[in-house]
């Protein structure tokens, strides 16, 4: 593509993130309320002011929706670890992240089921490529498996910033 198509394309390209990021952003806040089974691409449509049309353009189906949840959640965590300057930085970053999201602590509550399928699906493709950018940034391999399943604990058991960062410091 020539700079003068990239140029053109710019404004499209633009609204096209907005939209995707309220669609993921309201995603995020409706399970948060009420949890994943609970929510409809009606709502999700509503809420997030797109119309019904733009988000199928967008995704097909509310599975689809989750799906790059996740992928913009692992990305996100990604980020946040990439602040820290230590494994036990980065490992209390995550910690504390896991622990104080709030959609996470209502699919406890409104769909355990879902969310043990998640964090158990690990041969996903989505679970390599955040083992792999987590194995990036903790290099010592055994440091990073045994700490994924520390963090993958807390989803289930959060923990508070003093014990992520006694947890954390052990850890590391």
């Amino acid at each position: 593509m020539s700079s003068a198509d990239t140029e053109k394309y710019a404004p499209q390209v633009a609204t096209h993130r907005r939209t995707t990021s309220a669609i993921l952003t309201t995603t995020k806040e409706l399970i948060a309320r009420s949890g994943v089974s609970k929510i409809s691409m009606i709502e999700i449509s509503d809420e997030s002011e797109v119309s019904r049309a733009t988000l199928y353009n967008h995704y097909r189906d509310k599975e689809s929706v989750l799906r790059a949840l996740a992928e913009s959640e692992f990305a996100r965590l990604i980020t946040v670890a990439q602040k820290g300057n230590s494994p036990q930085e980065i490992l209390q970053l995550l910690s504390q992240e896991i622990s104080t999201d709030t959609a996470l602590a209502t699919m406890r509550t409104t769909d355990p089921a879902l969310l043990t399928q998640i964090l158990t699906h690990q041969s996903d493709p989505l679970w390599a490529s955040f083992l792999n950018s987590f194995s990036q940034l903790i290099p010592n391999q055994v440091l990073a498996a045994t700490s994924l399943r520390w963090l993958i604990g807390q989803v289930f058991a959060p923990l508070t910033s003093e014990q992520s960062k006694i947890q954390s410091e052990a850890l590391s």
